[in-house]
């Protein structure tokens, strides 16, 4: 079921129900590259982020699951009156689905963004904790705003030919998501997951928070502290802009009635 916020669908499914939907899929469309659904992520910045990028906005509305990744979309929802019951990680939701991919059998992965060494550890990674999936493939691509035209094929390419189930792109928001949103035509995968940062904490280079921290809905704060330079906008300039959009929302919501 999908919940409106500030404009956008989002899901308010369990994370067990969500990787069920997808593993559905998976299975339903056996052999049929025809179409690619996938998966992103809203949280407070990639919602601010939004307000100032058309086609990261659209890509976003674009997304077949729309989870709710941030504490503040859960609690934005409780204030709306639009009830998300959990919160819904792409961390959460790369081990459920693979948890099940691996008691299915035969399925394929392919993993792109993230730097050749990550991948590597990612790779061996993978092969102890779901020996029965199949990581088909992995693709660096180069660290820059936008690809050319020649490179954007050299990764479509390499991916379509080796035909994963399940295409992850790590390559952090917005870029990613809209990647997926303007090349999901011409990839033969069956699902796509735009997860960011997920491929350094598998890979073991940036430590998730303690469950105590994400059960408070305060994953944010360790990271804050281990990574101050590359987060503290999200903190302390998209967060706010986040909470103020939602009381001008109920405001307006309030008047209404």
């Amino acid at each position: 079921m999908k919940k409106d916020i500030l404009g956008y669908r989002v899901d308010s499914l369990s994370v067990a129900r969500c990787a069920d939907g997808i593993l559905a899929t998976l299975l339903r469309d056996a052999g049929n590259h025809r179409h690619c659904c996938w998966l992103a992520c809203l949280n407070p910045h990639s919602y601010a982020v939004a307000l100032d990028d058309i086609l990261f906005s659209q890509a976003l509305k674009d997304a077949d699951w729309l989870v709710p990744d941030g504490a503040g979309v859960v609690l934005a929802s409780r204030l709306l009156g639009q009830g998300v019951a959990e919160r819904v990680t792409g961390s959460d939701i790369f081990s459920a689905l693979h948890q099940r991919m691996n008691a299915s059998g035969g399925m394929k992965v392919f993993f792109l963004g993230a730097t050749e060494g990550t991948l590597s550890q990612i790779r061996d990674r993978m092969a102890k904790d779901y020996p029965d999936i199949a990581v088909v493939g992995t693709y660096s691509p180069p660290f820059k705003p936008e690809y050319s035209h020649t490179e954007i094929d050299e990764i479509i390419n390499a991916i379509n030919a080796v035909e994963p189930d399940v295409l992850w792109v790590g390559m952090t928001a917005p870029k990613q998501e809209k990647w997926i949103h303007q090349n999901r035509g011409r990839l033969k995968v069956k699902f796509a997951g735009a997860i960011g940062a997920v491929f350094d904490f598998y890979a073991g280079q940036v430590k998730r928070s303690h469950p105590v921290f994400q059960r408070l809905g305060l994953e944010w704060l360790p990271r804050l502290i281990q990574q101050p330079k590359r987060l503290w906008r999200r903190m302390f300039v998209s967060a706010p802009l986040f909470v103020w959009h939602v009381f001008k929302q109920k405001m307006q919501h309030s008047r209404q009635c």
